[in-house]
């Protein structure tokens, strides 16, 4: 295994995975609350799970989002 390689796609990977969640992350939440759904002082639970084909991995993170 090359390891350059590999951390080099690694760490494309997250890039992808963290601005294009984010991007997601923050449409739905101000359309939730330009519609009335949320009044934008809420904390929301969320969860994040990361799986990887071939390797059998399942990994999850559990957090909480404050709107203020």
């Amino acid at each position: 295994m090359n390891e350059d390689v590999f951390n080099t796609s690694v760490r494309k990977f997250l890039k992808q995975v963290g601005v294009t969640s984010q991007r997601e992350i923050e449409k739905a939440v101000r359309d939730a609350v330009a519609s009335g759904r949320l009044k934008g002082s809420e904390k929301l639970p969320a969860k994040m799970v990361l799986t990887v084909g071939g390797v059998a991995l399942s990994f999850t993170v559990d957090g909480e989002l404050e709107l203020g």
